[in-house]
């Protein structure tokens, strides 16, 4: 490979990132040992290492007010820690990043440094933002949207030879750290060029990295722009699996991905939900029970993108921060949801790793809420999102032999034709692959 060109979808043979959201780094630590590294996840991401403004809400760790690793996650040996842990458990890290913009006012940071907007000792001052100090209003203007404020945040001018050292220096710290990629967020704010320049400037200028892009039909600034750069995160996906799920067919599903005009399955991130879209509404979240699993399933079995599974906590206020200040003493207590070890999820991850290059074969659908799928030789599996149960006869590409149904782990029995015969409740699925025979 080029060593300048983009790393597109995470490098290596387990594409799954567990997204551990407002988790500390050191609970990090321990569930890449115990559960993300058992489990066949690659990656895990990890909320901002930033010192931030102070506040309990979840939102103060993408108010940066310097690159200090001081945030209320962990300091710098918890991350550190965290980073060659993870490592040793066999999953790589990835860092969602913040560098489109500062805070949005003034105070005293998580990490005991004094700022101002505008103002953040030996890190910027005032020439290193950009002119436009209104808010991001018209996303029609590529201008105004990546010149102007993100809801009132202090927006640095990427286009400075400075700022650009700056961010990028703060990167290769997190390089020297032992970091794997990084997500930049509100990436669209950006230019690409600028975004271009700065991982050109970085010590592993072919790092991982994907892009928050947000799709809106018809706005100046595309997700294909950013595809040069590396992956960009596909929402269409999210949200159009919500509309599928909740009000139409899943026998839609057939072509889902590129045939639905998406971004290339190359440079593609995709997922359920993520922080922001469990919160405003435009994806499923946890509270929608089995759909929201269902759908979790469906994407780790088909073979578009590079898959995020969110796990966050329980919110009634959407802007409340994260249970014990982030600390997961274990999952499902304390209001953390864990998603990433619920098993009817979690199981999927081996399904993906066991199922990976391989094609759609032996689709079938009810022309409703009733789908399944080969992948190869390799895989099989069947979703029944109607309100009934399904007893039905497969034709699969599997080899003869015994599998386990990872969904609820009873055993399953191919015949010499590459059939078997199964029963699905409503609302629950079906996944066997090569190499689980046993439960």
């Amino acid at each position: 490979m080029n060593p300048t060109s983009a790393q597109a979808s995470p490098p290596g043979t387990k594409d799954v990132t567990a997204v551990l959201f407002e988790w500390k780094y050191d609970s990090v630590a321990k569930e890449c040992t115990g559960t993300l590294g058992p489990a066949g996840y690659g990656y895990v991401q990890v909320s901002p290492p930033a010192e931030h403004i102070q506040g309990s809400q979840w939102w103060t760790s993408y108010q940066p007010v310097s690159y200090k690793i001081a945030g209320r996650l962990g300091d710098r040996t918890a991350f550190r820690n965290m980073v060659s842990t993870c490592h040793a458990a066999g999953v790589k890290v990835v860092v969602d990043t913040v560098i489109n913009h500062m805070s949005a006012g003034s105070g005293t940071g998580t990490g005991g440094s004094s700022y101002t907007k505008y103002s953040y000792p030996s890190l910027y001052s005032s020439p290193d933002f950009d002119d436009c100090t209104s808010q991001v209003g018209n996303y029609a203007d590529r201008w105004n949207v990546q010149h102007c404020e993100l809801v009132g945040l202090a927006d640095l001018d990427t286009g400075e030879s400075y700022v650009r050292g700056a961010i990028a220096g703060y990167m290769n710290d997190l390089l020297t750290l032992g970091v794997d990629g990084f997500r930049i967020d509100a990436a669209k704010h950006i230019d690409t060029a600028d975004l271009a320049n700065i991982k050109s400037r970085l010590t592993n200028p072919s790092v991982y990295w994907k892009q928050e892009v947000i799709y809106g039909a018809g706005e100046a600034v595309q997700p294909t722009e950013y595809t040069g750069n590396g992956d960009v995160q596909e929402f269409r996906y999210a949200y159009d699996l919500k509309r599928v799920f909740n009000n139409e067919n899943l026998a839609y599903l057939k072509n889902y991905g590129e045939g639905w005009g998406y971004l290339s399955s190359s440079v593609a991130g995709v997922f359920v939900d993520n922080h922001d879209t469990e919160r405003n509404g435009s994806t499923l979240n946890y509270k929608d029970g089995a759909t929201y699993t269902l759908a979790n399933v469906f994407m780790l079995a088909w073979p578009y993108g590079a898959p995020d599974v969110n796990s966050g906590y329980e919110w009634s206020d959407a802007d409340a921060g994260p249970p014990n200040g982030g600390t997961v003493n274990a999952c499902w207590q304390d209001g953390w949801k864990c998603q990433h070890k619920w098993p009817e999820i979690m199981r999927m991850v081996a399904f993906r790793n066991a199922t990976r290059g391989q094609a759609v074969t032996n689709w079938w659908d009810n022309g409703g809420d009733a789908i399944a799928f080969g992948r190869g030789s390799k895989g099989y599996v069947a979703i029944n999102h109607e309100s009934g149960t399904l007893s039905r006869t497969y034709q699969t590409s599997l080899p003869a032999g015994t599998y386990c149904n990872v969904q609820n782990n009873t055993t399953v029995t191919v015949n010499s034709s590459g059939q078997f015969t199964a029963t699905l409740g409503a609302n629950t699925a079906l996944a066997l692959y090569a190499g689980k025979s046993s439960c």
